[in-house]
């Protein structure tokens, strides 16, 4: 049980590490992988978890979420725009239709649960 626990910390450090990139790359989304990083902390490390909400930069995007406020309409928007560009290539790179359908699913899922989200204006 100890090494699943280490393994969901590394990939909250990789989550959060994209995120902090993703303020930077606009082809990368931030919220997503922040709030990856914070399910992977909450499950792995109290004192990680405990750090990332009480972030200045990261700690509001969490706290937003969790509260149900919404996610601001601009990051939505964004969220969704990005999700489709790699959806989209991936299909293109995939070139099956299994994949096809399968991401296509996958997509339409998470657009239609982000879009049913409160929003910030």
């Amino acid at each position: 049980m100890g090494s699943t626990r280490y393994l969901v910390m590394f990939i909250g450090w990789v989550s959060v590490v994209l995120g902090v990139v993703g303020i930077f790359l606009p082809l990368l989304p931030t919220t997503p992988f922040i709030l990856l990083g914070a399910w992977c902390f909450s499950r792995s490390s109290p004192f990680f978890h405990n750090w990332l909400i009480a972030h200045p930069k990261l700690g509001p995007i969490i706290e937003t979420w969790t509260n149900g406020d919404g996610l601001p309409v601009r990051v939505r928007n964004r969220i969704i725009f990005f999700m489709w560009v790699s959806m989209i290539l991936s299909m293109l790179l995939i070139a099956k239709l299994w994949a096809v359908l399968l991401l296509g699913t996958i997509g339409a899922s998470v657009t239609v649960y982000i879009m049913r989200r409160p929003v910030v204006y």
